[in-house]
């Protein structure tokens, strides 16, 4: 079948691909705003895109973004019944002392868990407990949290509802079928469990190789440590003490601090055998009082020099002297999430310290440690803050989504807390997610009805307010779905599909279907860690999907290839949110995503292939 010719449409809509790609990468513009962008351009340009306003913004409508909303909020319930926090302290008493065995425990939960529901509150849920268990145990932190990202991006697999890619290549597959079921007669919408059997083999092989082999290759970025260690603390953490002749008597801490621009903070006053935090504090500084002070050593000299205070030499601050609890205080490291609001912000204009009386004394962008000119340090997705304040102010910070608790000294805000779960509630909520799966699974109603069916069975239980329920939805991945459908359409509407799927398979030569397959596979993998996995699957499966029918193998297959190599962007911490939440905790560096993730992506690109072939003939 010869390839149709190159065409003025093919073109823009290609430049237009081409334009988006590179801003993806880029970032230089949110992704879900240059998705957005799409929309308006496929509708200006829509006499070479063919795409007017009606198309362009089909993408809010389709069954794939609704049903992706629904999962949202399905997963923030069963969140906040806390089930995933009691199931954590359950690994964490199976676990006992043995790392390999929290290793084990940890990712053979993770894995199955993030089939059913959204697997970004389920690492975030872990993320405490591993690195609490891993200082528990003497253990590094880098051994263990990349891992439990993978395991839960190789759950997703499992599911139509494991992750936004399944339910979009579902809805892409019905529709490629029923616009023309004479060319592509295999595909249709996917059922609930139509692909488990391969999502096992996948989630199987990538667990055993994350138990093996995977182990030898992550380096101990993080020794077992304590926060001030692990940030590089020692000699920005001293004690001062207030001579009855300083200007600092009588005086608020507040009061103090406003007087300079030092880049300095005072965390704590010790007067005789009691410890007040200061942030926020109306107290005010008596002679004799010790002040537990943040700032470089020329900084705080100035500081001496100035308010007449004498600093005390051999008073080393550890992890000890900081974490009094009791609404004394404690430090923990913060991760700014994924679609944080406070993403673009310095730390100075987030007024951490004014709105939660937390002080923010060290900071961690990929590989820099920053412990001076904090104020103006930019905040990004994955950015570490090691933060002093007390368990409840953590707690209303922890509660913005703006941020993730990933280890407190000495425990997690979980174990503070108790278990926490709201057994009755709890039930209904378990009952609602199978109620949900299961009315989908046995085709009595689109997984679109029942997810959103479980969303207002959520609502009216009371396990989520309306409010919460909004809040649960990552509206940037809503938008960034919406968006590129419609650059799918435009590719396929054009021609430009079936152009690039010939040119492929005529580069291809004498490889077998297969082979074919495999090529696809491996590319869907690579794009989907530079962009975003649910931009690769709109840009490829029409491609690949094209390429079956030429070479007359099975489209659904192929179909197939393109959807489960897009779960596995392991290669990058940006290929998938979750990667990201664990790039500071585990004080990793890029290299080791691409020295772990690699060979796992490589291994499952053989071991997928061979199954899908074993499953549905290729």
């Amino acid at each position: 079948m010869a390839a149709p010719t190159l065409t003025a449409e093919m073109l823009v809509v290609f430049g237009l691909v081409a334009v988006v790609v590179a801003l993806f990468v880029s970032e230089r513009i949110p992704p879900d705003t240059t998705a957005i962008g799409v929309v308006v351009v496929l509708v200006v340009l829509q006499g070479w895109t063919r795409m007017d306003a009606d198309a362009a913004i089909a993408g809010f409508s389709n069954r794939a973004t609704l049903t992706v909303v629904g999962m949202f909020v399905i997963s923030a319930g069963v969140q906040q019944v806390g089930l995933i926090r009691w199931l954590g302290r359950r690994v964490a008493g199976v676990a006992g002392g043995d790392p390999r065995r929290l290793l084990a425990v940890t990712v053979g939960i993770t894995g199955p868990l993030a089939g059913f529901i959204n697997n970004t509150p389920v690492v975030a849920m872990f993320i405490p407990m591993v690195t609490d268990l891993a200082d528990r145990y003497h253990v590094s932190p880098s051994k263990l949290l990349l891992p439990l990202s993978y395991a839960s991006m190789l759950g997703g697999t499992l599911t139509l509802v494991g992750t936004a890619t399944n339910i979009l290549t579902s809805d892409i597959a019905a529709a490629f079928g029923a616009a023309d079921p004479g060319r592509y007669p295999n595909l249709h919408r996917i059922s609930m469990f139509e692909f488990t059997g391969v999502g096992l083999i996948v989630l199987g092989v990538g667990l055993l190789y994350l138990l093996t082999v995977g182990q030898r290759l992550l380096p101990e970025r993080i020794q077992p440590a304590d926060l001030t260690d692990e940030f590089g603390l020692r000699g920005y953490l001293s004690r001062v003490y207030v001579r009855p002749e300083s200007p600092l008597v009588g005086r608020t801490v507040a009061e103090t601090l406003g007087d300079h621009e030092l880049d300095l903070d005072v965390l704590q006053v010790a007067r005789g055998d009691r410890t007040f935090i200061a942030p926020g504090s109306d107290r005010e500084i008596q002679t004799r009082d010790v002040l537990t002070v943040r700032a470089a050593d020329p900084i705080l000299e100035r500081f001496v020099a100035e308010y007449d205070l004498r600093r005390l030499p051999r008073a080393t601050v550890t992890e000890d002297e900081l974490d009094l609890r009791n609404g004394r205080g404690t430090i923990a490291e913060l991760v700014v999430a994924p679609d944080s609001g406070l993403v673009g912000e310095t730390i100075a204009t987030t007024h951490l310290r004014e709105r939660f009386s937390a002080v923010v004394l060290a900071a961690r962008n990929g590989d820099d440690l920053l412990r001076e000119g904090l104020p103006d340090v930019t905040l990004s997705e994955g950015t570490g803050l090691l933060v002093h304040a007390t368990e409840t102010d953590l707690r209303h910070l922890a509660d913005t989504g703006d941020v993730v608790v990933t280890e407190l000294a000495f425990g997690t805000l979980g174990e503070r807390e108790g278990d926490g779960v709201q057994w009755p509630d709890a039930g209904v909520a378990v009952a609602i997610v199978v109620g949900v799966i299961g009315l989908a699974a046995l085709g009595i109603f689109p997984i679109v009805i029942t997810a959103l069916g479980g969303v207002v069975a959520m609502v009216v239980t009371g396990i989520l307010r309306p409010s919460e329920a909004y809040d649960a939805v990552s509206w940037e991945v809503i938008f960034l779905l919406a968006g590129v459908i419609p650059l799918g359409t435009a590719i396929q509407r054009t021609g430009g599909a079936e152009f690039l799927a010939g040119t492929i398979v005529s580069t291809a030569g004498t490889l077998p279907a297969i082979g074919v397959l495999l090529l696809f596979y491996l590319l869907t993998g690579l794009l989907a860690n530079l962009i975003t996995p649910i931009a690769s699957v709109v840009l490829l499966l029409p491609i690949a999907v094209d390429a079956a029918v030429r070479i007359g193998a099975n489209e659904f297959a192929f179909l197939l290839g393109v959807m489960f190599a897009a779960s596995t962007a392991f290669m990058t911490p940006v290929g998938y949110q979750t990667n990201l939440m664990v790039y500071s905790p585990g004080g990793y560096r890029f290299a080791d995503y691409v020295r772990v993730g690699a060979p796992l992506q490589l291994l499952l690109a053989l071991v997928t292939t061979g199954a899908i072939a074993l499953f549905w003939g290729v």
